[in-house]
């Protein structure tokens, strides 16, 4: 899912990092939009709204009709890697429940579905030979949303990179991945779209590259923190700037692909859903100012500029230096101008301040401190915001809005849509369902942020299309496995995985039912 895999490293960072107090008490207060009664016609006409997943993380079914092994399957079946010792061979049973989930959809309101396409279930070693189980499966999934009036949202990589291509040639450090992965993104091009219209070809690119490939936290598990005493291989300092690359490659040449043979019969646009942490300046000092505006630098300008301008940001190229690949010409020609519109999963917002002695940096050879910018969630001891379940995710709805309106002026207003953006309660098995499904803390986080969105267009022009919650139903999250639940529905994986409506599956049903 979602953010990060999702942030265990936070956790490092608070234990041997000592924040100054800071001056950043508005940025603390509750949002001015709260209070704001919206519904589904506060938004444009046409705006979309939907529920977001990932295959890995909702279908289950892992050895069945074909399927290869993942990246992700090694690694979850890895002593010490999943916070609860759990795996995602069942998780929501999605592959057998597809039907069942859909109707859940159809009833609430929702007018798309966002999901992945399990690469090894098209291709079980990558290459080769096509799986036809594994397209009839996607095939009657994209048929049965169709049949409820709900567009299908296909995400071609959510981080299921083949086992065998990670055996075979190191996966995504290697450039013959990008030839690997066109074939498999053109093969769902020619199977779906005719039906399938709006395609992602990435999910938070920033969060695999560097969780998989600098902190060692999701799979492949690639580091050298500590002189590899935390991951048996990898090179902090070079890697994700290696895997970054070769993403970026890859989608353009996707991209270039669907433009030439598919799109003016198919009529579909191409995206990428970023993830995008907000940041604020610890103080209104030009070193935190700066700071600030290097950390999303390096985290989604590495992506987008190269996407928007050709190239990575400058700061970027001045502090990482020949550690950072360059573009060809012709490469910095094929990124620019290859999204149709940009996705953006968004989900709390950090305090950033300037990284003066960089100490963390030299503990951990952590490219993340290439950027010279400390971020936390943090104000002192203070935390920026009411904490979800996750100890990254903290409340800070009007991050929404500030974000949008970073993306119209820094990019040039390009359509938008929010991926995924929800909260997280945690999986306790002390309190009864009946309790689990009073979520108003959730209903609370999805008022302020969609206020906040709405304000974002409406009265600052904004171009934003829509909106996808995560998540459906609660499911496997990644390293913290079934510790934490974000779902709408409850999933009670000690009976058979049956689904139970909380509270916030109504407020949405009432937000989805106003009409323009």
């Amino acid at each position: 899912m979602v953010v990060m895999g999702k942030g265990i490293i936070i956790g490092l960072i608070i234990a041997i990092v000592a924040v100054a107090t800071c001056e950043i008490e508005k940025c603390m207060s509750d949002s001015s939009n709260n209070n704001t009664t919206i519904n589904r016609g506060s938004f444009p006409k046409g705006f979309v709204f939907g529920t977001a997943s990932s295959a890995f993380q909702y279908e289950g079914a892992v050895k069945e009709d074909g399927r290869g092994p993942s990246i992700w399957d090694t690694f979850s079946h890895t002593f010490g890697k999943i916070i609860d010792f759990s795996n995602a061979d069942v998780t929501a049973d999605q592959y057998h429940r597809y039907e069942e989930d859909v109707q859940l959809m159809k009833d609430m309101g929702m007018d798309a579905y966002r999901f992945s396409i399990s690469w090894t279930r098209i291709f079980p070693n990558g290459t080769g030979q096509i799986n036809q189980a594994g397209v009839d499966h996607y095939n009657k999934l994209i048929n049965a949303l169709l049949a409820k009036g709900i567009e299908p949202y296909v995400t071609i990589y959510h981080w299921d990179l083949p086992q065998a291509l990670q055996d075979k040639y190191n996966g995504w450090l290697s450039p013959q991945i990008i030839e690997d992965f066109s074939t498999f993104a053109e093969t769902c091009f020619q199977k779906f779209g005719d039906r399938v219209k709006q395609w992602l070809t990435f999910n938070e690119p920033h969060t695999f590259t560097t969780q998989g490939f600098d902190a060692g936290l999701q799979a492949p598990g690639r580091c050298s923190i500590l002189l590899h005493l935390f991951c048996r291989a990898g090179n902090s300092a070079t890697e994700p700037y290696i895997v970054a690359h070769n993403v970026l490659r890859a989608h353009a040449t996707v991209a270039d692909i669907y433009r030439k043979k598919y799109k003016s019969t198919q009529g579909g646009s191409l995206g990428i859903a970023f993830d995008v942490i907000w940041f604020v300046p610890a103080t209104n000092s030009k070193e935190d100012i700066e700071a600030t505006q290097r950390a999303q630098d390096f985290q989604l300008g590495w992506f987008l500029d190269p996407l928007m301008f050709g190239d990575y940001p400058s700061s970027m190229r001045s502090r990482v230096g020949s550690r950072l690949p360059k573009f060809t010409q012709s490469e910095a020609a094929l990124l620019k101008g290859s999204l149709d519109f940009v996705g953006i999963n968004h989900y709390t917002t950090f305090i950033a301040r300037n990284n003066a002695t960089n100490l963390i940096g030299f503990f951990l050879n952590d490219t993340v401190y290439d950027s010279g910018a400390i971020t936390l969630p943090f104000n002192g001891t203070k935390p920026i915001g009411e904490r979800a379940n996750s100890i990254w995710l903290y409340i800070v709805p009007q991050g929404m809005r500030s974000l949008m309106n970073y993306v119209k002026q820094k990019y040039g207003n390009p359509p938008v849509f929010i991926t995924e953006n929800g909260m997280d309660d945690p999986n306790n098995p002390f309190i009864s369902i009946k309790d689990a499904l009073k979520d108003e803390k959730r209903i609370r986080y999805h008022t302020g942020y969609l206020s906040n969105l709405q304000a974002s267009i409406a009265q600052d022009g904004c171009n934003v299309k829509g909106y996808f919650v995560w998540s459906l139903l609660d499911n496997w999250e990644w390293a913290a496995g079934y510790t934490s639940r974000f779902g709408l529905y409850f999933v009670d994986y000690k009976d058979n995985q049956k689904r139970y409506p909380k509270q916030s599956v109504q407020w949405f049903k009432n937000f989805l039912k106003s009409a323009h």
